[in-house]
């Protein structure tokens, strides 16, 4: 086989989500459970989340630091903070590690019939204070959880060639 998954090929980020959607507590375990299983450097597993769905009081306190930065996230049914911690070691790669529990957990959300969208846009302090965030964890990005809203399309599918990712060889 030498086919890309379809997971992968066919996964978009949607800029807008349908706010009817309900997501189970059962489909975010199992985003965490695919995120706890992604490799990292020397098994540290340096990552935490922060996870609200819709109408539940995390998610509410997820909004203040959302709200009128990225106010299209608003309507996901759920919301994930993405957060690692530095190990203070050379070189340290906890931010990559943190790159690929997410992935992990985009991919699995893309198993369930979900869809994912990661974005920096929010407040980082606020974040960082809203939930008690000492300074030895750095809040990255939030995850906007759901299923598309139904006018959203996916739009700038566009890839670089293979042979771009490879331009020393």
């Amino acid at each position: 086989m030498n086919e890309m998954t379809p997971l992968l090929s066919g996964r978009w980020s949607p800029r807008g989500f349908d706010q009817t959607h309900v997501l189970g507590s059962e489909q975010v375990e199992c985003m965490l459970q695919a995120a706890r299983w992604a490799p990292s450097a020397m098994n540290r597993q340096p990552w935490a989340f922060v996870v609200g769905r819709r109408g539940e009081p995390v998610y509410e306190r997820l909004e203040k630091v959302i709200r009128g930065v990225s106010d299209w996230a608003l309507g996901a049914s759920a919301l994930v903070l993405a957060v690692y911690r530095t190990e203070g070691s050379e070189p340290d790669y906890a931010l990559y590690d943190l790159g690929g529990a997410v992935a992990h957990m985009s991919i699995q959300a893309e198993a369930m019939g979900l869809h994912v969208r990661q974005f920096a846009s929010y407040d980082h302090e606020g974040a960082r204070t809203e939930f008690g965030i000492g300074r030895d964890w750095t809040p990255v990005t939030v995850l906007a959880v759901g299923i598309p809203a139904p006018e959203a399309a996916p739009v700038g599918r566009e890839r670089k060639a293979v042979a771009d990712l490879t331009p020393w060889q």
